[in-house]
């Protein structure tokens, strides 16, 4: 079993403690915390050990779980991969490319493991469908979230669209060819709703839409491809797939045909994938540690997570 430890005992802290102290593939050692009562409070209410300095948690583990506010991501990584630890490091990465840059290149020269939360990767009913979505041509995604003060010190696209880029990184085969978005600013200091289009070099375009300022919660997103339509909804953990394939010769009564102007006929027909009931985090936890055991790539590497910081940073860039 790999030994874990955990910096950061907030909201999202806790659910990593609890998953990673029920996981048969890690010990939980325990975890760190810099504000100290919250920390006492936790350490009295659950049982786990508190380390009282980040350096003395990461010496102790042999995986270094890092959930504190973004601004604090680089300097815990770097003192991890220092010690020759693997991390695994929420999203976004860092609060800044060059910040993710330098962590990418230590952790190679460590020759060690590094995996970012991107935590809708794992989420059973977007792997349901994920092998369906085949050269998308236009996507549009929807996150929106009613209002919560946790996330509001970093813009909407940090928060919540980075979730999306990534999903949406991770299945065009395409480099960026151009961005415009714009975001409002409505109770925080920085762009509380924000809309992005994303054009890629294979003629794929992406919009995205995130807010937290909405009166309803919302994660879906559509996949448009050649023959086929592909809606995921990342909240309710359901899909639909729908495809086109050319007309049988003799329709059935009950067949759904579709013809064009040139007279070509589709049948269109449905698609259920089973949808796997899941823990995402335990999930993406419990995979880390697969690849540490097996020597294998992380299913979200740190390049993942910078790309996708990449792209969110490209974005902010377009309200100024």
């Amino acid at each position: 079993m790999l030994k874990a430890g955990v910096l950061g005992a907030g909201h999202l802290g806790k659910i990593h403690l609890r998953l990673l102290n029920q996981s048969e593939k890690y010990e939980l050692v325990g975890f760190y915390d810099a504000d100290e009562k919250n920390a006492k409070k936790v350490e009295a209410e659950f049982g786990y050990t508190y380390f009282n300095s980040v350096e003395a948690l990461i010496d102790a583990v042999d995986v270094v779980d890092i959930v504190t506010p973004t601004l604090s991501h680089y300097d815990c990584a770097i003192q991890a991969i220092e010690k020759g630890k693997h991390i695994f490091i929420e999203k976004p990465i860092t609060k800044t490319v060059e910040e993710a840059e330098q962590i990418r290149q230590l952790l190679a020269s460590h020759n060690i493991k590094g995996q970012v939360g991107h935590v809708e990767r794992f989420n059973p009913a977007f792997t349901a469908v994920k092998e369906m979505i085949n050269a998308p041509m236009f996507i549009e995604t929807h996150r929106l979230a009613e209002f919560n003060p946790r996330g509001t010190d970093v813009p909407v696209v940090l928060d919540l669209m980075i979730h999306d880029i990534d999903i949406i990184l991770s299945v065009v085969n395409s480099k960026v060819k151009q961005i415009s978005a714009s975001g409002v600013s409505v109770i925080s200091d920085t762009p509380d709703i924000a809309n992005a289009r994303i054009e890629f070099e294979n003629g794929c375009v992406a919009n995205l839409t995130a807010s937290r300022i909405s009166l309803k919660n919302m994660r879906k997103t559509r996949f448009f491809q050649r023959d086929a339509y592909i809606s995921v909804d990342f909240l309710e953990k359901k899909c639909e797939v729908v495809k086109m394939q050319d007309a049988p010769e003799q329709p059935g009564d009950f067949d759904m045909i579709l013809q064009n102007a040139e007279g070509i006929k589709k049948q269109i027909y449905f698609d259920n994938p089973e949808i796997l009931n899941n823990n995402a985090i335990l999930d993406e936890l419990e995979t880390f540690a697969d690849a540490i055991n097996n020597d294998t790539k992380p299913i979200v590497t740190l390049h993942d997570g910078t790309e996708a910081l990449r792209v969110a940073t490209q974005i902010i860039n377009c309200f100024n």
